[in-house]
């Protein structure tokens, strides 16, 4: 079994994101992730350094993850180190995307030229195909079974376990007076026992970046939306919801 140091040295840079960076460490079969304050929208094409937001998004995503363990959703995350790095599992990103939806909003309210906000009857799935150059296209099950991206055992997992992971979310955004209107996740494979069997653990994160919360009863965005659509300050609206999952200000 695979140990790490209570303190991980940070390795060579194995992939550099959007807003993350992802680094080796001594053991080969952990990585250290760590958060950026860099903030993107439209693929990259408007960008920003955001105060705290690295802070900020790698704290509210450590606690999700926390508790989607003890949902029963496994997961790559082990541990925070510092403020604004993760130790986490070291996994093959499956390159399929899973989109929970649970309002009209953002991407499927522009595409089907329906009105944002009406509630949803039952939690919508979507997946897309993970691939920068292309703009992340929408594709489906069986697509991403015959294109070799997923198996179909492993697509039936991720949705299982994102319809358990929007329970959760439900709840406790739910219990702030904000609404969880949609969220992404990524998923990976786990290497497995001797007989090269892999397991799927949710992947990256769970943030504001990649889900959209709205103030109850006002509408408010609490998310990224603000940066993507210039309505305030992106520091001070994620210091704010910040405030509300830990009861205190960043500090």
């Amino acid at each position: 079994m695979s140990t790490s140091p209570a303190t991980p040295t940070r390795g060579v840079l194995l992939y550099s994101g959007k807003a993350k960076d992802v680094y080796a460490t001594e053991d080969p079969s952990r990585i250290l992730m760590h958060y950026t304050d860099g903030a993107t929208a439209f693929n990259g094409v408007k960008k920003a350094q955001i105060d705290q937001k690295g802070v900020i998004n790698a704290r509210i995503s450590a606690f999700f993850m926390e508790k989607m363990a003890s949902a029963g959703v496994p997961t790559a995350f082990e541990r925070m180190v510092g403020d604004r790095d993760q130790l986490c599992k070291r996994v093959a990103i499956i390159p399929v995307e899973v989109v929970v939806r649970n309002v009209i909003a953002g991407g499927l309210a522009k595409k089907l030229g329906l009105a944002e906000g009406a509630r949803l009857k039952a939690p919508l799935i979507e997946h897309f195909y993970k691939s920068d150059s292309l703009n992340d296209p929408q594709i489906n099950e069986e697509t991403a079974v015959l294109l070799g991206w997923a198996r179909a055992w492993e697509m039936q997992a991720m949705r299982e376990y994102a319809l358990r992971v929007n329970d959760v979310l439900l709840e406790f955004w739910g219990g702030l007076n904000i609404d969880l209107v949609d969220f992404k996740l990524e998923f990976g494979r786990l290497p497995g026992d001797v007989s090269g069997a892999t397991s799927v653990v949710l992947a990256d994160e769970i943030t504001p970046d990649g889900s959209r919360l709205w103030e109850r009863g006002t509408g408010r965005k609490l998310d990224k939306d603000v940066f993507r659509r210039d309505l305030g300050d992106l520091s001070e609206t994620y210091k704010e919801l910040y405030a509300r999952v830990f009861g205190a200000r960043l500090t």
